[in-house]
């Protein structure tokens, strides 16, 4: 049975479209990013393409938008009306994988946050956590809002040096899954994002993770 899952992270650049390459390759699904600011730097589905290769199906942006801020501030710069109507996940009969916009607090418009429209998809989020001084805070903070909303997590990823004290801690309190650890590279290629996509898949089936995998 295909699934949608949502990949949101604990803040800006924690590696979401890294971790989203991997999941792609690992559950062989689609990509796509409903909602792009700052494209004057390139876009994640241009990177997710690079990643990935040419057979990657990746699906356009409802609104790619100029400068890297917040989507609602990155629209009103331009004149632009995010129109939430306009957001229908695509019709996909594989697995697809939907990358947000920074965290799961990030305003899309005045009035919603990534957060909303992900509870209003009803889509299960895979949160991306990197390990840093503070990272502890911010993920549980995210887990917080998730329980709070009601929104069913898969499970954490997450990025950097393996911190298994951390990982158990953050796991245990919220009863969610440790779905694997992503090391930072200086640079990442297509073979990093096949090798780790093949880790991932090996640990969740030792893990009995089947539902990821069915």
């Amino acid at each position: 049975m295909a699934k949608t899952y949502f990949v949101s992270g604990i803040g800006t650049d924690v590696g979401k479209t890294v971790a989203s390459a991997i999941l792609c390759k690992a559950l062989n699904a689609a990509y796509w990013k409903p909602i792009q600011s700052g494209n004057i730097l390139g876009t994640d589905k241009e990177t997710i393409q690079q990643l990935c290769g040419t057979d990657q199906v990746v699906f356009d942006e409802v609104f790619s938008l100029r400068e890297p801020l917040s989507p609602h501030t990155a629209a009103r710069i331009e004149g632009v009306e995010v129109d939430l109507d306009r957001f229908q996940i695509p019709q996909h009969p594989g697995n697809l994988i939907v990358e947000g916009a920074g965290g799961l607090m990030v305003p899309m418009t005045r009035h919603v946050l990534i957060g909303d429209w992900i509870k209003t998809s009803a889509l299960p989020v895979i949160l991306v956590s990197r390990h840093y001084l503070g990272s502890i805070n911010h993920t549980m903070l995210s887990l917080d809002y998730l329980a709070n909303q009601k929104i069913p997590v898969a499970g954490v990823l997450f990025i950097g040096k393996d911190n298994d004290y951390n990982e158990v801690l953050i796991c245990a309190r919220y009863k969610v899954r440790n779905l694997g650890n992503i090391p930072e590279v200086s640079q990442v290629t297509s073979t990093f994002v096949n090798v780790y996509a093949g880790e991932l898949v090996n640990n969740w089936k030792k893990l009995n993770f089947n539902d990821l995998l069915s």
